[in-house]
């Protein structure tokens, strides 16, 4: 019997997810744990496994689709099968609800045993089950909330669950939730899938037969597609662009914000690159960057006691602050069609080659598309670079729940006066945005002082 693949919620706000690219086609045989496809959710990008073993009987959504969670993406089956959504036969007739004249009535079902009512839980009380049945109710998919105990103060048992299983109308997760929503009793609902498994499109049928019909017309009658002007195209946002657009539009309109600028002579940096640069390859066989440079000294700099702030986050509706004795520091990453923020955990314990080794491959894996969801989660701090483009300066936005990011702008060979002489310096502009929250002008300023005598004097990163 052919199994539904779905569109899995892998996070609390996930609602709806990108399909990259199946790994499998049509036809192919799969194995449980074989990678099905790949999708993105929000700016992370993961491989679904197969968690059945047979045939890939049918792919319903392509590459390229943004899919609602929970919905049907594809089906594995036996070698052959056919389904009965895409075979030639008839399929089952769906069921009808009664209209306002009385007219039609609900297709009949055969009678469901009649149970107990179910022992009501309260908001944030935990089911009462055995462990037996929690594993049985994660296997078959069902949610405990559901199931009539019968053991002690309705306890429920393993046997509640298969029975549960048996006696229950089968129908897709989707199909469930918005039958639950609706009030609407699936064991009334004759389903058009699979061997009579109710799906979405029984029950969005039993609510417009039931609908009032003035809500009909309307829903007949969608208003006519507005007419473009010449040389004007409407595209849909991409599942990462809509994770960026929200995630700034938040931490714009939840921190008050304020930005330091400030000029940073590299002389002795780029010294101290030059002279590095081959014994850390030789190491490594990686070329050390500035912001490598610059990673290690805002770490440094971060976790002296006076910083602490820089290195905090706002919980609990912005009532309490976590401080932080151990820096992850973010490193933006610019893609053709949006950005992320993948993070080096633990900086504050590396040395200038493990923080070069830890920071490309995380960089290297956002560029190919293959962070993991906890590689790109749990900074502490961020840094942002544009210097490469010639950027002068700039406002970054922070990536919440930082309390602060820093902007590196470009370096410019800029004449400034070293002990009463004018002389040309290579002078790099850095703009700390801090959330007012948490850091006041006064701390911000005195970070980066700290931070601007490390980088003009960088031996010191070495010691």
């Amino acid at each position: 019997m052919a199994v539904e693949v779905i569109m899995p919620k892998l996070g609390v706000d996930m609602q709806e997810g990108e399909i990259i690219e199946w790994k499998k086609s049509e036809g192919d045989s799969v194995q449980e744990g074989d990678i099905l496809l790949e999708i993105m959710s929000d700016k992370t990008n993961m491989e679904i496994e197969a968690e059945e073993s047979g045939t890939l009987l049918k792919i319903v959504r392509g590459n390229g689709e943004v899919v609602p969670v929970t919905e049907t993406i594809a089906y594995i089956g036996e070698a052959g099968e056919v389904l009965a959504e895409t075979s030639d036969s008839p399929k089952p007739a769906v069921a009808e609800v009664a209209t306002p004249s009385a007219e039609k009535v609900v297709a009949e079902k055969p009678a469901v045993a009649e149970s107990a009512p179910l022992v009501k839980v309260l908001p944030g009380e935990k089911v009462r089950a055995t462990p037996a049945a929690r594993k049985a109710a994660k296997d078959f998919g069902i949610e405990l909330e559901h199931v009539q105990g019968t053991g002690a103060q309705g306890r429920i048992h393993k046997d509640d669950v298969e029975n549960f299983k048996n006696q229950a109308p089968k129908a897709t997760p989707l199909a469930r939730k918005m039958a639950e929503a609706n009030g609407i009793d699936l064991s009334q609902v004759v389903g058009s899938g699979l061997n009579g498994k109710i799906r979405k499109e029984d029950i969005q049928a039993l609510l417009e037969a039931s609908a009032p019909a003035e809500e009909k017309a309307v829903v007949a009658a969608p208003a006519p597609e507005k007419e473009l002007p010449e040389g004007v195209e409407i595209i849909k946002m991409s599942a990462m662009r809509k994770a960026i657009s929200k995630g700034m539009t938040h931490s714009y309109l939840t921190a008050p914000t304020f930005t330091l600028n400030y000029d940073i002579d590299m002389t002795n940096l780029m010294a101290l690159r030059k002279q590095v640069l081959e014994p850390i390859m030789n190491k490594t066989g990686l070329k050390v960057t500035f912001t490598d440079l610059i990673g290690l000294a805002v770490t440094r700099t971060l976790m002296k006691e006076e910083h602490r702030y820089l290195n905090a986050s706002l919980i609990n509706d912005a009532q309490e602050i976590e401080l932080h004795r151990f820096v992850n520091m973010g490193i933006a990453v610019g893609l053709d069609d949006g950005l992320v923020v993948p993070v080096v955990h633990g900086a504050d314990k590396m040395s200038l080659s493990e923080f070069v080794v830890a920071s490309k491959d995380v960089i290297k894996k956002a560029q190919a598309g293959k962070l993991k969801a906890a590689e790109m989660s749990g900074s502490t701090f961020s840094i942002t670079n544009l210097g490469m483009f010639g950027t002068k300066t700039f406002n970054p936005i922070i990536n919440q729940p930082n309390s602060a990011i820093l902007g590196v702008a470009a370096t410019v060979q800029t004449p400034v006066v070293v002990d009463g002489e004018i002389t040309i310096r290579p002078i790099m502009a850095m703009c700390l945005t801090i959330d007012h929250r948490l850091v006041d002008g006064m701390n911000g300023a005195k970070f980066m002082v700290d931070l601007k005598h490390l980088l003009e004097n960088p031996l010191e990163l070495l010691i």
